[in-house]
């Protein structure tokens, strides 16, 4: 029987597309919220993360891998266009959430919406049908039809996603997962969330970590408030691992996990005095590993790699090609050749006004303060709401804090430019801006990271007006959250007086 031509024709188009997509990897994404390189295999010592090490044994593992921004929002509309957030205009966190919007440049558009276009099958959440992004029990039909985190600051099609789970694809079909953790935020804000985490870990992982057995950076004083809140911090990261484990157990028992190019990293740092929302390396470096067909195993790669990275290596992968003008880089091209430096910017996070950037090299951190004479830790009613910061707050107010401690969190203005030898300095607390033995690497970043702002096209400070409509949404939205409304109104007034004292 002789078919119809356009029977025929339908069924040879289905037949090139099922040959098409056979040579296709899938792409699954783990990005996890507020985590630090606290793993096993990047040499943290108090706890085992035996299914993230199995990833770093079995691909390639970053060890010099930077966010572009250390808050959710600005970071993820950066990694999800492979554009620096200073050049789409996404760099305040949460804005264009008013009436004032904000569009993507001619020519930007997220990755999900290319590689759809490209016959993926496109979806973003927990990686596991029966649990949310907190590795807990889903809780209803529409917990389960929820989309998982995307937090952009630019306008989007929420069509981009096909949904929450690569399960509905057709047979064959390559999918763009991306699995959205929780992270660091499981140990929550306050001394008896990470208590409850601690009780948790001990019930789901037979045992919690002991919090006397905390390392903290140099900079933070052994409280008991503090100890605890890293040692749930600790168990964040091991309740990661799991849920890890169990999504590449999913991908093996469906015979996908060799056809799937995973890489696994985080937005951020730790959320903390000097991690999440500062440029320093406890709030920009980041995990970065990456497993599948074509990427070297048990590798170990010491150059510098930016998350905007993510697009680009992903679109390669899938055969698509990169658009004309994409800032983040293929670092796994054949004959890659390593960038000199990263880059990092921080503005507005919630109701507090600020402009960091930053230009590091394999051996210095160079940090420019845009806004100097203001200190370092703003009233932010996010952070201060969290019993970390309200303890080390305390412990200032009565003369507790050692010199290091109170000159680096609590100090009333900064230094305009810092520059850190990161060989010797691990944790940046010996600003060498001033010594004259380094003046010659500090002028040639200052010089370098000036022309990355204006080659990059950095938009700087925001407009008023874009401030204004967003305050009204936080204002509106805040309720009885972190440090409630009242603290918000008075902070955002104390933004307004230091801008008009040109502080």
């Amino acid at each position: 029987m002789r078919l119809p031509a356009c029977l025929f024709t339908l069924l040879a188009a289905a037949g090139l597309a099922r040959s098409a997509d056979a040579g296709r990897p899938n792409l699954l994404w783990f990005i996890v919220d507020d985590m630090s390189a606290n793993l096993s295999c990047y040499g943290e010592r108090l706890i085992q993360t035996p299914h993230l090490d199995r990833l770093a044994r079995e691909g390639t593992r970053f060890s010099r891998a930077f966010t572009t921004a250390p808050v959710c929002s600005p970071c993820r509309s950066a990694f999800i266009t492979g554009m620096y957030q200073t050049s789409i205009g996404a760099h305040h966190h949460r804005s264009g959430r008013g009436e004032l919007k904000i569009q993507l440049p001619d020519g930007v558009e997220p990755i999900p919406a290319r590689l759809r276009r490209a016959g993926y099958h496109t979806a973003i959440g927990s990686g596991l049908p029966d649990a949310g992004r907190g590795g807990q029990a889903k809780a209803g039909r529409k917990a389960a039809a929820a989309l998982g985190k995307t937090d952009y600051n630019f306008e989007w099609d929420p069509a981009m996603y096909d949904g929450p789970d690569w399960a509905n694809r057709r047979p064959g079909q390559p999918f763009f997962m991306q699995v959205q953790l929780a992270g660091g935020k499981l140990r929550g804000g306050t001394d008896e969330a990470a208590k409850r985490l601690a009780e948790r870990a001990a019930a789901e992982l037979g045992g919690a970590t002991d919090p006397e057995r905390v390392i903290l950076p140099p900079y933070y004083p052994r409280d008991p408030v503090l100890l605890r809140d890293w040692a749930a911090y600790l168990d964040a990261v091991r309740f990661t691992d799991q849920h890890v484990g169990r999504v590449l157990a999913r991908l093996e028992a469906e015979g996908e996990l060799e056809r799937t190019l995973v890489i696994f990293t985080t937005d951020h740092g730790i959320s903390h005095a000097r991690g999440k929302q500062f440029l320093y390396d406890e709030g920009t470096h980041v995990p970065f590993i990456v497993r599948g067909p074509g990427v070297p195993r048990g590798a170990v790669r010491d150059d510098l790699v930016e998350l905007i990275d993510l697009v680009p290596v992903s679109l390669a992968a899938a055969g698509v090609p990169l658009p004309a003008g994409l800032q983040g880089r293929n670092v796994l091209a054949a004959g890659y050749q390593p960038r000199p430096f990263a880059f990092a910017a921080r503005d507005r996070c919630d109701e507090t006004v600020e402009r960091l950037r930053s230009v590091r090299t394999e051996r210095y951190l160079y940090i420019r303060n845009f806004l100097p004479q203001r200190p370092h830790l703003q009233p932010n009613a996010y952070k201060d709401g969290k019993s970390i910061l309200q303890t080390l707050r305390s412990l200032h107010a009565a003369g507790r804090l050692d010199p290091l401690a109170s000159e680096l969190l609590f100090r009333s203005v900064r230094p305009a430019e810092e520059l850190y030898e990161l060989t010797t300095d691990r944790w940046q607390v010996r600003n060498l801006a001033a010594a004259p033995a380094h003046r010659g690497e500090l002028e040639r970043l200052r010089v370098r990271l000036d022309q990355w702002m204006r080659e990059t096209g950095d938009l700087g400070p925001e407009a008023e007006a874009m401030y204004n409509s967003d305050m009204r949404v936080y204002a509106g939205d805040r309720g009885g959250k972190e440090g409630g409304r009242d603290t918000l109104i008075a902070n955002i007034a104390q933004m307004k007086r230091w801008a008009a004292e040109g502080r």
